[in-house]
């Protein structure tokens, strides 16, 4: 019996959040170890290294989002994979152009040219296949991906550290290298078992393949300003904070958001935005009801246990995990609790919305996030001197997205009922 969009959706969001945990387990445990013997000032070069070339080629990850949305409304993967191919190449060479001299020569950085080179072209491919795999709704290989690579990479890193005598430094940059392309190897071959590949070939710009290409930037810029909401928290503690305040945000909080929204947030992106589309197109809009209604209750319930856990054991939590010293990252974690519940429901929305291909709506909705966040903060400044007003500020950005978010979709399931019964008619 083929399985529906509902259970596709639900097992494969299921199966990520474990997938997330064992990558997030490995990757952490592996700091953590690392943090113990290698000198700090070289892994502080080498997360600033990865961090600078992440950057230059994470907006790419929103085509994959237009790339599910347009593929299950046209079917063309030979136009659309074409068009992603041409683009990634474009940014591969400017990262390799301009962003590597910059880091060598500007930054003065001491990294070997072949490990930064390994890393932008590893980088690059591990980017290509998720988003291909993405496009063709293909989960158990991209949940297997999740966990392979830190693997992989912990296991190469002891290979040059033990075995070939490299430096950690040097151990760390090939390690990254090589899982990276190790996990592209593993999804090309998975995927190639299952559907062909297509063709390198000249594209042909029709009336779809332009609005997928619309499309695409939009999704990069909407990625974009999801980076810049987190950032411009970084950027007020820094301003107008001390740097105990400071350390209680990067070490704590922040880690703290990240590594909840990889868990909940992401995989509705991954698996709940391909099914939505699919229903879409399929005008199945039972399963879509069953979908939202049983992402609501897995929402409310992860939601009120975070934020339970953390009004009765905030402080014990903080206590557990790291120094004494970081105490005062209590009260903020609890805020944070508070309005995690909106990230994840506005996650879903945004899915939604996307679905039907209302791309720019999803990215002025991202704005009005970004100007809410910097309205709020200077807001609750006149009224407070804590650093609590910065996540409170993170959570009004989050609850505006919410409410507009709220309105479109609501309008959207309108409109399909209406459609609904005049067909009936």
């Amino acid at each position: 019996m083929t399985e529906s969009s509902f259970e596709r959706a639900k097992s494969a969001f299921i199966n990520a959040i474990w997938a997330t945990l064992a990558s997030v387990s490995l990757g952490l445990a592996f700091k953590i170890w690392l943090a113990q013997w290698v000198e700090k000032s070289d892994l502080a070069l080498y997360h600033t290294v990865v961090d600078i070339i992440s950057m230059s080629l994470i907006l790419l990850s929103g085509f994959r989002a237009s790339m599910v949305v347009s593929f299950s409304q046209t079917k063309n993967d030979r136009d659309i994979t074409n068009i992603f191919r041409y683009s990634l190449i474009i940014m591969v060479l400017f990262t390799w152009g301009l962003v590597l001299p910059y880091i060598k020569h500007q930054l003065n950085i001491d990294v070997e040219y072949i490990q930064l080179v390994g890393i932008i072209l590893g980088m690059g491919f591990k980017v290509y296949f998720t988003n291909q795999i993405g496009m063709y709704r293909l989960y158990d290989i991209a949940n297997k991906s999740i966990w392979i690579e830190p693997l992989v990479q912990i296991i190469l890193f002891l290979v040059c550290y033990y075995l070939l005598a490299q430096t950690p430094t040097a151990s760390l940059f090939f390690s990254l290298m090589l899982s990276n392309l190790a996990a592209a190897a593993y999804m090309f071959i998975q995927r190639r078992k299952l559907i062909a590949t297509t063709p390198l070939a000249p594209v042909q710009l029709n009336p779809d393949m332009k609005n997928f290409v619309k499309k695409s930037v939009m999704s990069s810029l909407e990625v974009g300003a999801s980076i810049l909401m987190v950032y411009i928290t970084v950027l007020l503690t820094i301003g107008y904070f001390t740097i105990d305040e400071l350390g209680d945000f990067q070490v704590v909080v922040r880690p703290m958001i990240a590594y909840l929204t990889m868990l909940f947030v992401f995989p509705v992106y991954r698996y709940i935005l391909p099914e939505l589309a699919q229903c879409i197109r399929n005008k199945d809009h039972q399963q879509i009801a069953l979908i939202r209604r049983w992402f609501i209750k897995l929402s409310l319930t992860i939601s009120s246990v975070l934020l339970i856990s953390l009004l009765m054991f905030r402080h014990e939590l903080v206590d557990l995990v790291f120094p004494e010293t970081y105490a005062k990252a209590a009260p903020i974690l609890l805020h944070f609790g508070l309005f995690f519940g909106f990230m994840m429901l506005n996650a879903y929305q945004i899915a939604y919305i996307k679905s039907h291909g209302l791309f720019l709506q999803s990215l002025l909705i991202r704005l009005l996030g970004v100007v809410t966040l910097l309205i709020m903060f200077y807001l609750l400044r006149l009224h407070t001197d804590n650093v609590v007003a910065v996540i409170l500020a993170l959570g009004c950005g989050y609850f505006s997205m919410f409410i507009a978010s709220s309105i479109i979709e609501r309008r959207l399931l309108k409109q399909h009922k209406l459609n609904q019964t005049q067909e009936v008619s």
